[in-house]
């Protein structure tokens, strides 16, 4: 295989046990199986079995892919899908919350991300703004107020460490960016969605707040967010994706 297009055409059904003409152009990625069941119990279907490096399942027009978690992560996941070129990648994913008025099982929804994880610099400089789709985050907005929510706007600090909650120089640094939250994939999601000619969005859960001691996330916290906040979160990302499905919109921001 000589060619990018032989490798992720060859590599896609390779990492999830699904050959390519499975896929649908509307595309959910997340980090998490149970948002994977949860999208199979929305459309009535059947789990898919745990067999596969990254787990889909597929409904409705729709395709949900757990990539697993981390920047290095992202950027396989859309190298892989420019294997079928999908007209709407939306992440769900979970943040930590950076300025105390942002609370846990609020939304953030993107206006930006910023590149501190690395992963992002092997696709463009690191001047190189990491924006989403407009279009696909307008979608998401819309999807959020008729859900009954509200949500944050902001940017997103993006990083490859996962264990700096102790760490009182970054969490400084943390409060300078002025962020809403930080997390592991956004920046890197929306850059290489970019590179790869894929409209990419991203809505936030928080699940912690763990610039204090008493925030930083638990398995006790974590199965509190798990029951109160993560099934809204997966509806309104399935919504989101009807409403580009049945207005038939483009999410496109520019001309490739």
């Amino acid at each position: 295989m000589k060619t990018k297009q032989e490798i992720v055409e060859n590599w896609l059904p390779r990492y999830t046990k699904h050959p390519l003409e499975d896929f649908t152009d509307l595309v959910l990625l997340t980090n998490f199986n149970n948002y994977v069941d949860l999208f199979c119990e929305h459309f009535g279907i059947e789990a898919p079995p745990y067999d596969a490096n990254m787990r889909v399942a597929i409904a409705g027009g729709i395709t949900i892919i757990n990539f697993g978690m981390g920047s290095p992560n992202a950027a396989i996941i859309m190298d892989l899908l420019s294997a079928i070129k999908p007209r709407a990648c939306l992440f769900l994913g979970k943040c930590g919350a950076i300025p105390a008025k942002v609370q846990m099982g609020d939304l953030i929804l993107p206006l930006a991300a910023i590149r501190g994880e690395g992963t992002s610099n092997d696709y463009y400089p690191p001047e190189v703004p990491a924006l989403p789709a407009f279009m696909l985050q307008r979608a998401v907005s819309s999807s959020i107020r008729d859900a009954g929510h509200d949500y944050w706007t902001g940017t997103v600090y993006t990083t490859n460490r996962r264990i700096w909650e102790h760490d009182e120089t970054f969490k400084e640094y943390l409060l300078r960016t002025r962020a809403m939250a930080v997390d592991m994939e956004t920046a890197t999601l929306f850059t290489t969605g970019f590179a790869n000619h894929i409209p990419t969005g991203a809505l936030l859960l928080v699940s912690d707040n763990p610039m204090t001691p008493e925030g930083v996330k638990t398995a006790e916290s974590d199965k509190k967010v798990t029951t109160n906040y993560v099934q809204d979160h997966v509806h309104i990302g399935i919504l989101s994706l009807q409403k580009i499905m049945s207005k038939d919109k483009t999410v496109k921001h520019l001309k490739w």
